[in-house]
């Protein structure tokens, strides 16, 4: 079960058409990312209005002469896989049509403190006011993506792939992961029309694993189907109902391996609940094919990310910006 694709997403995100705020060169970008860039858009826009709450950017109307104009760069302070830079883009884009950017890495790589990630050159005023925004998108994509590869280093060569999960920020389920995958991990379903997963609540519901898996199927015979089991009896229930992909939640790590065994390949397997980083490689040498890891986008830290105005001209030539 992997994330939905285009057939999923709004009928405005369609391959061709403009979308308002966005050069036709970003929209493309945004789009082979694997991104809906009316999404994108509308992510930015939105949180630009919040930023601003119907008013102004005082101190910066107080402070920029109208016709100053810089260059600036977006500096990663910390060592981290960046993540968000079509994204960042977008937000410069909507905030000011005169705002060029240039990316200077790619996103999914390892960059080192010191390194400028991005470019943003035109009025000094939209970028000044668009920058906490454009910051706080880019620092949190990347923190997800920065913990997403620590998870995928540590189970590295086993076979087992990390996945995400539903726990998602409101809002940013489409970016966070697309996070994901920069970090190298994998996604589950996007939503929950495109896969079905039978938790616990469904089975007490239902009346039992058997059930519950014969309903979905009776009601949805192609959707993607995942059965969460909290005991070894009830992976057997589900592998005679015939499940092809099973959850296992918070499994001992002798007790995965016996899941394992008794699948004896009729299912993928999913290890979820209570894995750390530390019992991470452990868990997937039991021979589970995912670890489904919520922590990627509910706990991930922001990987430190600043602007410098490294650049100006006109009469901000002499004032010392710093970025706060």
């Amino acid at each position: 079960m992997t994330e939905p694709g285009p057939a999923h997403w709004p009928a405005a995100a369609g391959q061709g058409g403009h979308v308002p705020g966005l050069t036709t060169g970003l929209t493309g970008r945004l789009r082979a990312a694997g991104l809906d860039p009316v999404a994108v858009a509308a992510v930015a826009a939105a949180a630009l209005a919040e930023d601003l709450a119907g008013g102004i950017d005082e101190t910066t109307a107080a402070t920029v002469p109208p016709a100053s104009a810089a260059r600036a760069d977006l500096v990663a302070r910390k060592k981290g896989v960046v993540a968000g830079l079509p994204v960042t883009e977008a937000v410069f884009a909507v905030a000011s049509a005169g705002l060029a950017c240039t990316a200077l890495a790619a996103d999914g790589d390892l960059v080192a403190p010191g390194q400028a990630l991005l470019t943003v050159t035109g009025p000094v005023g939209p970028i000044l006011t668009a920058e906490r925004t454009a910051l706080n998108l880019l620092c949190h994509l990347s923190g997800v993506a920065t913990l997403t590869r620590q998870w995928a280093d540590a189970i590295a060569g086993t076979g087992a792939q990390i996945r995400d999960t539903r726990k998602t920020t409101p809002g940013l389920r489409l970016l966070e992961k697309y996070a994901v995958r920069c970090g190298g991990g994998i996604n589950h379903r996007m939503s929950l029309s495109d896969a079905a997963l039978i938790k616990d609540n469904h089975v007490a519901a239902a009346g039992s694993v058997a059930a519950a898996f014969t309903a979905v199927r009776a009601r949805s015979p192609g959707l993607a189907l995942e059965v969460e089991c909290d005991t070894l009896d009830q992976v057997a229930e589900a592998l005679a109902a015939g499940a092809d992909l099973i959850l296992l939640d918070n499994f001992a790590i002798a007790d995965l391996a016996r899941a394992v065994q008794l699948a004896g390949g009729r299912a993928l397997l999913e290890a979820s609940g209570g894995l750390t980083l530390a019992s991470a490689r452990a868990v997937a040498e039991t021979g589970v094919d995912y670890l489904a890891v919520g922590a990627l986008t509910h706990s991930a830290p922001a990987l430190d990310i600043g602007l410098d105005l490294a650049q100006a001209t006109s009469t901000i030539g002499t004032r010392d910006a710093t970025d706060h």
